[in-house]
């Protein structure tokens, strides 16, 4: 694609704009904003790969890697804003999903140890992990407020937080993953997935892009089953204090 008719694509972009405008919707400022950050964001890292492949170097492959776990438990604490420590779990929850995802992948030889696979993936699982941290943090906390006097009413009776928070957390590890099951369900049919689109587009044989991005959304359902379980059950503590008394927090 060339330099201009990427160009012509803006027109996307202010048609969008236009729109808000017309409408006083009040989101042309951040369609604006999230444009040139994208557009920054991805040519910089468009020219850091062609460095890194050229390079193929172990360590630029761990440091881009990493750079992805941090921005991504960063990105998905802010929706469990005021639980103690919540960067440290959600960081420890996708460094475990990536870790296990990919030893995996290069341990059974279905990817090679190369910039090539290792980054995109990883990226893809990593950005699911950080929708799914998310999303289980959202709804830990909404079903805790929700059900709290069930939950005061099972301590009473002497049941650990474990025990009274046992079906808050079973709702919310549903509730993340349901978004990633249910994309699973019309793939192919609603929606072309993006790796697999953009392997067509380069050229690649359509079955063998099948294939790949197979590889993906089967790892896509293990990285929300593994980040919405860990992130859970490293969670659901900070909902209750010292003394074992639940803990509410209306900015959650």
């Amino acid at each position: 694609m060339s330099l201009f008719s990427l160009g012509v694509t803006l027109t996307f972009v202010v048609l969008a704009m236009l729109l808000s405008i017309g409408l006083k919707l009040g989101v042309e400022k951040d369609m604006l904003i999230a444009t040139v950050r994208s557009a920054v964001q991805l040519l910089v890292i468009g020219y850091i790969l062609q460095i890194v492949f050229s390079a193929q170097h172990v360590w630029f492959i761990l440091l881009i890697v990493t750079v992805m776990i941090l921005v991504a438990a960063q990105n998905a604490s802010k929706r469990g804003k005021g639980l103690p420590q919540v960067f440290w779990r959600v960081l420890a929850a996708i460094t475990l999903t990536e870790l296990i995802t990919q030893g995996l992948l290069v341990g059974l030889h279905v990817v090679s140890w190369t910039p090539q696979y290792i980054i995109p993936i990883s990226g893809m699982i990593i950005g699911n992990a950080m929708v799914v941290s998310g999303l289980l943090l959202n709804r830990l906390q909404a079903e805790a407020n929700a059900r709290k006097n069930e939950i005061l009413v099972l301590l009473s009776l002497g049941a650990t937080p474990r025990q009274s928070s046992r079906f808050v957390l079973k709702q919310a590890i549903r509730a993340a993953m349901i978004p990633t099951i249910d994309g699973m369900k019309t793939m192919g049919l609603v929606q072309l997935p993006g790796m697999m689109t953009g392997q067509i587009i380069a050229g690649a044989d359509p079955v063998q892009a099948v294939r790949y991005q197979l590889l993906i959304v089967f790892a896509f359902i293990a990285s929300a089953a593994l980040t919405s379980i860990a992130l859970g059950y490293l969670t659901y503590p900070t909902l209750f204090n010292e003394q074992q008394q639940l803990v509410i927090r209306s900015d959650g």
